[in-house]
């Protein structure tokens, strides 16, 4: 959990959720075995996928994430492990929707379709797959995927909100990790070179505090749903556009 208190849009302090705003706790073990069938199908995409897939790069960096994710629910180290697994597996369970509607030959979401598109294209380096497909899971999915996991507890986001940031840390502390695995040289702070300024012209903590900002707005219309359905579809839509950007071809 963050020290520092969420501020609302306006730079106002958030209202801290009380009691009343907490998820129910639910049944540990079953949490438990939820997040570790996500794992399983992580891995088993893993094994079958050709590495050099975009999707399978991407692939390697959410298992990564998750496997983070699902030590700390093991340790305590979440204010509701129940709820924060309940999120895990509801965010996970979008990302295999948009796999498996590819794999049926369907259209997945506009977030989804740049990386699925030009999953085996030769100009695009494996550091472009995995931040498109972390643009994607953040941008989009996991605004929605809070949405599901607070009807599915009958709680408001507010509940989540810490949850949400230990979360955000685990994927914030990995980042990094992620940048200097994959980067090649030069130098990663060359500023000129056209695969260091791409990745840098997006952030992943502003991507978080957006899908932040998306639920909430989302949550807030929810009983509007021709605004929810609009707002979701430009949020899907526009996400889909910074993915287009991320996985522009660059020279050898």
């Amino acid at each position: 959990m963050t020290t520092t208190q969420r501020h609302d849009i306006r730079g106002r302090p958030a209202p801290v959720a009380g009691a009343a705003a907490r998820p129910p706790a639910g049944p540990e073990p079953t949490a438990a075995t939820e997040v570790a069938d996500v794992l399983a199908r992580m891995r088993a995409l893993a094994e079958a996928l050709p590495a050099e897939d975009g999707v399978a790069v991407f692939n390697g960096v959410y298992l990564a994430v998750t496997e983070a994710v699902a030590r700390q629910i093991g340790d305590g180290a979440f204010q509701d492990p129940a709820a924060a697994g309940e999120l895990d597996v509801r965010f996970a369970r979008r990302y295999f929707d948009a796999v498996d509607a590819t794999a049926a030959g369907l259209r997945p979401p506009a977030c989804w379709r740049p990386l699925f598109q030009l999953r085996r294209h030769p100009g695009v380096h494996p550091l472009q797959f995995a931040m498109a497909g972390i643009n994607a899971h953040i941008g989009h999915d996991l605004a929605l995927a809070v949405l599901d996991t607070c009807r599915a507890l009958a709680c408001e986001p507010a509940a989540l909100e810490s949850d949400f940031d230990r979360v955000g840390g685990v994927l914030t502390g990995l980042e990094e990790r992620i940048r200097e695995r994959l980067m090649p040289g030069p130098d990663v702070l060359d500023v000129a070179d056209p695969l260091t300024h791409l990745i840098g012209s997006w952030s992943l903590d502003k991507a978080r505090d957006g899908a932040w900002v998306a639920a909430r707005a989302l949550w807030s219309v929810r009983r509007l749903p021709e605004v929810a359905e609009e707002l979701t579809e430009r949020l899907d839509a526009g996400v889909g556009l910074v993915g287009r950007m991320l996985l522009t071809p660059l020279p050898g």
